[in-house]
């Protein structure tokens, strides 16, 4: 499991603390996540990871498990910076 990976099952097993999450686990369609929950997810992979969460990529598929959100994470982190 990697860095970006573990970090993320950590942030989420605070909420699921009796759920062996596995990465392909569709956390919505558990019914554990309300819209409280998935704007904190939002902020915590923002602020964790050092990246901007645009609308684009605010799709349910993005967030649906904790591969997608690893992958989500991997791939706004390997974009250049863009200047401003």
């Amino acid at each position: 499991m990697d860095a970006v990976q573990q970090k993320v099952t950590g942030f989420l097993g605070r909420f699921f603390r009796n759920q062996d999450l596995q990465p392909d686990d569709d956390i919505f369609a558990l019914g554990f996540v309300n819209s409280l929950l998935a704007m904190q997810l939002v902020a915590f992979v923002e602020k964790e990871f050092g990246i901007q969460v645009e609308d684009t990529d605010l799709d349910l598929e993005n967030f649906r498990s904790i591969g997608s959100i690893t992958r989500l994470v991997e791939r706004k982190s390997a974009l250049p910076a863009q200047a401003g």
